[in-house]
């Protein structure tokens, strides 16, 4: 039987038009098109439309080009030559040019790419001979991504200029958002956009020099690679020796996805799954098991490590579920599921990673699912995650508004948690709760 779920974050909608990013004549044209969209991060906090009844019916805020220009610095944005404001000249002998859609001045811009009303243009290399004119006529809608922390403005100044956007003098409150507390309320289209933005923003902001030799890197291709500053045809290298990057191609330059595992055991019966509770997140939040992938191992044979490292449980019958892009900052949950021996000891000595191990059976899952918050978080539960597993100090990134809280009451708590439908491990526990997933059982 086919796959067919599709998680959150999953489904991109957009035509990345991959082939276009190194033409500074397409990303220029487009960025100026009145029908562009713009997603605002703040330190890796989405710019939203808030909502002061409920964090979770917050909207992401996508504003056009004019509304951010004030973020953009000078013209040309892409293409940009050693001195500010003058456009580069690629010569069509040189290949792989080091000043392909070069930016250099002023913080990274990601193109996220095409939301295609219509498939009827393809939208090759050659049609931008006349650029401005292609994307006149162009249908659909193109998305663009930054993150304005870098910019080092002062949060007077920052609340300025989006206090002048269109969407805030048609009365719209915009906020930065925690992200984590964001994802309960998106659709299937914003969530996808919202997770490439992201992912994409945090890689430009994290990898400010070059891994090869120490330089500062900038911004080639749409905020797709970043190059060493040594490459520059005016960069001064008298006295050092060529960067490794100068030779080759080299993944640290490219945007990185780091994959990991997650996954849930299920007994010989088929009626007990194995869930676990980490030393990251406080409460008593039990989740499927999860671990990066190592060097020189398949997405089984991490799973079956995994299993063992952070429980002592050996596991059989792995089978593959679904993906997840998960940009927190960038990774790729890739779902299992798998068959155990629930009379096997559990361990959480050997890694030391989970605090409890434990099984559950159908009727104590449905239990907790069936309370109202047992299967949800409150804003401050996806803090403290992302204080935990980002490191992030969320008490003191920028809000234009006070963060909200969820008016949560202590009454009546369910004796667990898990996680919710909007993350794979959710699914994975209510898919097997469902019966969607697992084995023929085994008489024991």
């Amino acid at each position: 039987m086919p796959n067919t779920t599709r998680n959150m974050f999953s489904g991109s909608p957009l035509n990345r038009l991959s082939w276009l990013r190194t033409s500074h004549l397409f990303l220029n044209a487009i960025i100026a098109s009145p029908s562009t969209r713009w997603l605002l991060f703040n330190a890796g906090q989405p710019l939203v439309f808030a909502n002061s009844d409920s964090p979770r019916k917050q909207t992401l805020a996508f504003l056009a080009t004019k509304d951010v220009r004030p973020f953009l610095g000078p013209e040309p944005f892409f293409g940009q030559d050693k001195e500010i404001g003058q456009l580069v000249v690629e010569s069509s002998e040189v290949k792989h040019s080091s000043t392909e859609a070069a930016r250099h001045h002023g913080s990274p811009v990601v193109f996220l790419g095409l939301q295609e009303h219509s498939k009827t243009n393809a939208l090759s290399s050659s049609d931008f001979v006349d650029a401005e004119a292609t994307i006149a006529n162009l249908d659909g809608t193109p998305y663009f991504s930054m993150d304005v922390a870098d910019l080092d403005l002062a949060s007077e100044r920052l609340q300025e200029i989006l206090q002048a956007t269109s969407s805030a003098q048609e009365g719209h409150v915009l906020s930065w958002s925690e992200p984590r507390v964001l994802m309960t309320g998106l659709d299937s289209f914003s969530g996808a956009v919202f997770a490439e933005a992201r992912s994409l923003v945090d890689w430009n902001q994290r990898n400010k020099f070059c891994a090869g030799c120490g330089s500062p890197t900038y911004s080639m291709w749409g905020g797709w690679k970043l190059s060493c500053s040594s490459l520059l045809p005016w960069a001064d290298n008298i006295g050092r020796k060529p960067c490794p990057t100068t030779k080759g191609l080299h993944n640290f330059t490219h945007p990185r996805t780091d994959p990991v595992v997650i996954m849930i055991a299920i007994d010989e019966t088929g009626d007990k799954v194995l869930l676990g509770r980490s030393k990251k997140y406080t409460g008593k939040f039990y989740s499927a098991l999860a671990g990066f992938i190592e060097p020189g191992e398949t997405f089984e044979d991490a799973v079956a490590r995994e299993m063992w490292e952070e429980a002592g449980v050996h596991v059989w019958d792995i089978q593959y579920h679904s993906g997840q892009p998960w940009p927190y900052p960038a990774n790729l949950m890739v779902g299992f599921y798998a068959r155990a021996d629930s009379s096997q000891k559990i361990r959480v000595d050997l890694d030391d990673e989970l605090v409890d191990a434990r099984w559950f059976s159908r009727s104590e899952i449905l239990d907790v699912l069936r309370h109202p918050v047992g299967g949800k978080f409150g804003s401050n539960e996806y803090r403290k995650m992302a204080e935990s597993t980002e490191e992030r100090d969320t008490q003191h990134t920028p809000h234009l508004n006070p963060t909200y809280e969820d008016k949560a009451t202590k009454d009546n708590e369910p004796p667990f948690r898990l996680p919710p439908v909007t993350a794979i491990a959710g699914v994975l526990i209510r898919d097997w709760l469902e019966g969607k997933i697992g084995f023929t059982p085994t008489n024991v």
